[in-house]
């Protein structure tokens, strides 16, 4: 509340920020009863899924950041903290350690914890890292097979995306395949708008293998086809007449 202070005088919305700290939430736990956290007596911690809580995170990890600029940090561990939220990565010349040591000591003095599970100190010339979806470090050329420095999207970046596309593509959905094609490609475009940058080729060839074997089973099993369907659900039907989305582009016709 002191950190949201320092930018809202009105009263009352200071107010309604604070009522929504305490209101209490109804949760369930791993056996799928139902429990109450938060209330009156809650001193700390936002609701989770609350509408507010993305930005009073943001204002609160704010002071840790601010701190580092006004300290000088940057110069004296050679480094550049870039964040999204609560998630960030310290980019260090040689002194990642001592970052790491100031990092653990001033988010104590904030009350918070690092999550250790997730917190590790990387070789970026020699050790991959991943961060926002997308895998940091040594890369290979698979034209030459040289080595170089970049980024591509994460493989927990595509398994994620696989399962949605399977979650999507159920016997249970019973909609026209116009609107499950239709949905289906807002996926596959959305994804694709945010993982188009870094070397993307194989993320995408393996999406769009993936995606081709599930329509294929998809409409294989609803229009009850005793075969594996490769033939009446190829390829190029996939892609073309049944209008699915194809992240590596367009199908090219074989040259004469």
């Amino acid at each position: 509340m002191q950190c949201v202070a320092r930018r809202i005088v009105d009263k009352h919305m200071l107010h309604l920020i604070k009522m929504w700290l305490k209101v209490p939430v109804e949760e369930r736990d791993e056996k799928g009863k139902k429990r109450l956290t938060g209330g009156k007596d809650n001193d700390r911690g936002t609701p989770q899924g609350g509408v507010i809580s993305p930005l009073l995170a943001n204002l609160y990890m704010n002071r840790m950041l601010k701190g580092w600029r006004q300290t000088g940090r940057a110069e004296q561990f050679r480094a550049r903290i870039v964040n999204y939220a609560d998630d960030f990565v310290i980019l260090s010349r040689g002194k990642a350690a001592e970052a790491l040591k100031w990092t653990r000591g001033v988010l104590e003095r904030l009350e918070l914890t690092l999550n250790e599970k997730k917190t590790s100190l990387r070789d970026a010339r020699r050790e991959r890292f991943d961060f926002l979806g997308y895998t940091f470090g040594p890369h290979y050329s698979g034209r030459t097979g040289r080595e170089y420095m970049g980024y591509s999207p994460s493989k927990k970046s595509v398994s994620k995306m696989k399962r949605n596309v399977g979650e999507h593509l159920t016997p249970g959905n019973n909609r026209p395949w116009e609107e499950v094609c239709d949905r289906l490609n807002q996926k596959l475009r959305g994804w694709k708008a945010y993982f188009e940058r870094g070397s993307t080729a194989r993320a995408y060839r393996a999406l769009d293998e993936y995606v081709e074997e599930r329509v294929r089973h998809f409409l294989r099993r609803r229009h009850k086809v005793s075969t594996q369907g490769t033939r009446r659900f190829s390829m190029k039907q996939v892609y073309g007449p049944l209008g699915v989305y194809r992240l590596q582009g367009p199908l090219r016709a074989a040259a004469s």
